[in-house]
């Protein structure tokens, strides 16, 4: 069987149509879900995907395979799947790709992964802005359910899903996953208390699995080439192919399939080709706007979850947002933390009060009436705002790019000072 390098992308083509199921099928398409349902159970599916390697592409970097076996499938309650397709994340936009271009992608995942956790009822959780991909969705699914991938008796077995479109109201609060879960109950999008998490007690009290979309479509080609192939994909510690972003001041700004284990300095300076005339690197948030700072010291720090971790921020989406030497980041740093104060849902005061605080503190500081006893409230918002001290991580990853700002560039914020 011939294998593929580029397993995401292969159906892509440059002129932004998308894939129908017939491309879909001729390159492949629902071969992983013939395997799963004709040869595997669900245990030996959770089993494959574990054993792969296959991490959460949505920040988190969770083993998939392990969060689907902590499912209670034994027991005959209820189970759901619900496919995060809310993408709020300033700078990330991997999975709108994903969406418009190869929907069917995504639903192969799904009907896989339901199969895996023994669901029934699938959701997608779409933000509301993305109607292209809603409309190229809602097609998908009708050409699925058409050929018998979707419904009754799939592909003549025991096994039946319906996957259910769902377009959010909108709030960047969504990416967290019981707020997701709040919001398709028809709930205000606030977060719920953990324990109990969604894998005991999720969608209208029973067990549910919430996936990232570039996770699930990972999916359908690990069962169609195998473990060893995914495993190969990748060049350092996690496993499989990425797609990686970057957005900025470069010469060509986008995304690309690259191997886990990519050096920042090929996805910087020859994927997106370096640097635009007149420019200079100064530093990049590594995986979307909730991350830390590095800088062009960190360009041979490969792109996966360990390395970047050790180099003092996450990979996140690993969508490089990139600071050139003639943005102030100081500015960037108000544009960040208004996004994330006007996001805030409000239900814990740490994040619902400090964060428009961050706001004013910085509006003084570019407007020069900043004092240098600001930078120590600053710094003082980054901790009282950090992990654990908040209902969800909003707010600590807000206060990520303010934290290692004022470490990296605090002579941009003394410049605005008046004492």
């Amino acid at each position: 069987m011939e294998t593929i390098d580029k397993p995401l992308t292969k159906n892509i083509r440059p002129d932004r149509a998308f894939a129908t199921l017939a491309d879909y099928e001729s390159s492949g398409g629902y071969q992983g879900l013939r395997k799963t349902i004709g040869e595997l159970n669900p245990k030996q599916v959770q089993q494959w995907v574990k054993d792969a390697g296959l991490r959460g592409r949505g920040g988190a970097g969770f083993n998939t395979g392990l969060k689907w076996s902590l499912v209670p499938i034994e027991n005959g309650q209820a189970r759901f799947l619900i496919a995060n397709a809310d993408e709020m994340e300033p700078g990330t936009f991997k999975d709108r790709w994903l969406l418009e271009r190869d929907p069917h992608q995504l639903i192969e995942g799904m009907i896989i992964a339901a199969y895996a956790i023994q669901a029934h009822s699938a959701y997608i959780f779409l933000r509301g802005e993305y109607r292209l991909a809603a409309q190229r969705l809602d097609l998908a699914l009708q050409e699925a359910r058409a050929k018998a991938y979707l419904g009754e008796h799939i592909l003549n077995s025991d096994f039946h899903l319906e996957i259910h479109l769902h377009a959010s109201a909108g709030r960047y609060i969504c990416g967290e996953e019981t707020a997701l879960i709040n919001a398709l109950e028809g709930k205000r999008a606030n977060p719920r208390a953990k324990p109990p998490f969604p894998l005991v007690s999720g969608l209208w009290g029973q067990p549910t699995v919430i996936n990232n979309v570039e996770t699930l479509c990972n999916v359908p080609h690990i069962l169609h080439y195998g473990v060893a192939w995914y495993q190969s994909l990748g060049r350092g510690v996690d496993k499989g192919s990425k797609l990686f972003g970057v957005s900025g001041r470069v010469r060509r700004p986008g995304l690309w399939e690259l191997p886990m284990g990519t050096q920042i300095r090929e996805i910087i300076e020859e994927q997106a080709g370096g640097m635009q005339d007149g420019y200079q690197l100064r530093g990049f948030l590594p995986g979307g706007a909730s991350t830390d700072f590095l800088l062009p010291a960190h360009l041979d720090v490969l792109m996966d979850y360990e390395a970047v971790a050790k180099a003092g921020s996450r990979m996140g989406t690993g969508s490089i947002i990139v600071l050139d030497d003639k943005t102030c980041p100081v500015r960037m740093l108000l544009n960040l933390q208004q996004f994330f104060a006007q996001e805030s849902c409000g239900w814990c005061t740490p994040c619902r009060d400090g964060l428009p605080w961050t706001v004013t503190l910085l509006q003084d500081i570019i407007a020069g009436r900043g004092r240098r006893e600001d930078l120590d409230t600053l710094a003082g918002l980054t901790r009282m705002l950090g992990p654990g001290n908040t209902f969800c991580a909003l707010a600590p990853g807000a206060m990520e790019p303010l934290q290692s700002a004022l470490k990296f560039f605090r002579a941009d914020f003394e410049r605005y000072l008046i004492t």
